[in-house]
């Protein structure tokens, strides 16, 4: 491997810079390019596989790329050097700058932007580069939080080089549909374009990078409006599969910076049916919490066993769910469950003396200074640091990180929790309710689509949900469970019977049945419902195996 090829591989990963496969380039191309003059710039241009495409473009339409007709520009000069002997190679004469982006200056407004954004999370994207990212941003008129990754900001300072009616051709993360800090993106192209498209793909495109992408097509750029009410999307199932006439649905959604994911689902009904008085909110029902944060789960988090080699006295621990979720899919936690999982030995204890430490606590302590425990973060901001603090138990855990979808489980076993699942305490609209019955009657459809909107798809196809998220769970409102108390209370045993068998689809069935006959949803709506979420779950689980 050649000097160069190394260097590119050791920094491309620094600066968020993932080459774009040539099947992709050249849709994008084809569809920005409509005539042998169009000037294109690619902006983070990399090895310009984007213009190479354009390039292509152009001559299909009986044309020949002039100097000057392309430009582009990337921060790293010697990317920009081998783009530039590529292109002289194809014939293709392109103004190539060396530079920052965000400082860049085209020397007129172009009719087509087209490339990759670099994808920088807000955690590696400091400093200088981001204020200038932010400053860009701001100028188009959009204000990001310091959440934002990189491409957010690249996406709306892109657009402002675009000439009247021009057009912006992009591949983005898939988190432009439904992260909370590109709700400002998502309201800015759909005010300044006529037309917004998305293509999405059931598979990862890019086999090195586990991040989803979709590839926005924007058209008809006005820098003073009016934009459009809705955007069109399709799904396809990988780069060999576009083609320029794809089929495309609309999809208004009800502000233009709510989530987008929406749409992914294609059910009317469910709007219908979460926008009716019979359906609220998961936060309607009570205040979301963080579980705890150790500082050192393998320290603080002990099995029955463990604790009892280590002599520790009941004032020394406090009774825990353990981490993860599996024990959580059967409606209720109760005492028997955390004895029966401490016997198998799961950490269902937790290391917090309320008061002074019995001796063999503070033996344990004493221990855990000697190799350093004290010493993490978490530990060392606390006073004193062996002391984890925590909320009282909730009436209800939510999962955290789901194969399938989101589950309630009440918690009738008194037990704190860690962050790896979150707690729900109810207010006072829902305290006279059974928490298992408020985790039952979660247990439906709507919900577990609700879970896919709201929610986000990670590695190995996991649906992550974090508390601001899952306050939006679409749930029965308390009134309605109240009014099915006796139906809910005949199938709660049946229900956990199916879902210790593994059977979690007839669980769902049954609740969905019983909504059905209390009239918070038709059939055909149920239909439709059920045809979304499979949809989603599927597509979600496709990708994740795709990534491996």
């Amino acid at each position: 491997m050649g000097e160069d090829a190394v260097e590119l591989r050791e920094s491309r990963k620094e600066r968020g810079a993932f080459f774009t496969p040539a099947p992709i380039a050249r849709f994008i191309a084809d569809w920005a390019v409509r005539s042998p003059e169009d000037t294109v710039l690619e902006p983070s241009t990399g090895e310009a596989v984007f213009l190479h495409q354009a390039g292509g473009t152009v001559t299909d339409l009986g044309g020949v790329v002039t100097p000057g007709q392309f430009m582009g520009v990337d921060i790293h000069a010697g990317s920009v050097e081998r783009a530039r002997r590529s292109l002289s190679s194809s014939g293709i004469e392109a103004d190539l700058q060396v530079g920052d982006f965000f400082e860049y200056r085209p020397p007129r407004p172009v009719d087509a932007v087209i490339g990759n954004p670099p994808y920088i999370r807000y955690q590696d994207f400091t400093g200088a580069a981001r204020l200038r990212a932010r400053e860009a941003a701001f100028r188009a008129g959009v204000r990001l939080t310091a959440l934002a990754s990189s491409w957010a900001a690249f996406t709306v300072h892109a657009s402002t080089f675009l000439a009247p009616g021009g057009r912006m051709g992009l591949v983005l993360p898939a988190e432009l549909l439904s992260v909370n800090y590109a709700a400002a993106v998502r309201a800015y192209l759909l005010a300044h374009f006529a037309d917004v498209r998305l293509v999405l793909f059931s598979e990862r495109v890019f086999p090195d990078v586990q991040e989803e992408v979709v590839l926005l097509l924007a058209d008809g750029f006005s820098p003073a409006g009016p934009g459009t009410d809705h955007f069109e999307l399709v799904q396809v199932t990988g780069a060999e599969d576009l083609r320029a006439d794809i089929a495309y649905r609309s999809w208004a959604p009800p502000s233009p910076a709510d989530k987008w994911t929406t749409a992914l689902a294609l059910s009317p009904a469910f709007t219908e049916v979460t926008g009716a008085p019979g359906f609220a909110r998961l936060g309607d029902w009570g205040r979301l919490a963080l579980g705890a944060v150790t500082g050192n789960n393998h320290f603080f988090a002990l099995s029955p066993r463990r604790a009892a080699d280590l002599g520790l006295e009941r004032r020394d621990v406090v009774a825990l769910c353990p981490p993860g979720s599996r024990h959580l899919r059967s409606l209720r936690l109760t005492r028997s469950d955390l004895r029966r999982l401490g016997r198998e030995g799961s950490p269902t204890l937790l290391f917090s003396p309320r008061r002074d430490p019995s001796p063999a606590g503070w033996a344990y302590i004493h221990e855990g200074e000697a190799v350093g425990v004290d010493t993490a973060y978490k530990c060392r901001v606390r006073d004193p640091w062996w002391r984890v603090p925590g909320q009282p138990p909730a009436d209800l855990f939510v999962t955290y990180m789901n194969a399938t979808s989101v589950a309630l489980c009440a918690n009738d076993s008194g037990a704190r929790h860690l962050n790896s699942v979150h707690g729900l305490f109810l207010g006072e609209d829902t305290r006279d309710v059974e928490p298992a019955l408020l985790a039952l009657v979660a247990l439906n459809s709507v919900t577990a689509l609700g879970s896919e909107l709201v929610g986000r798809a990670y590695g190995g196809g996991i649906l992550k949900v974090e508390p601001r998220e899952a306050v939006q769970l679409p749930v029965p409102g308390a009134d309605r469970v109240r009014a099915l108390h006796g139906e809910l209370t005949e199938l709660l045993p049946v229900a956990r019977r199916l879902l210790r068998r593994g059977d979690q689809d007839s669980a769902r069935t049954a609740v969905d049945e019983l909504l059905v006959g209390a009239g918070m949803v038709s059939d055909e709506q149920l239909q439709e419902v059920r045809r979304a979420h499979r949809l989603m779950a599927t597509r979600r689980r496709t990708r994740g195996r795709s990534s491996r």
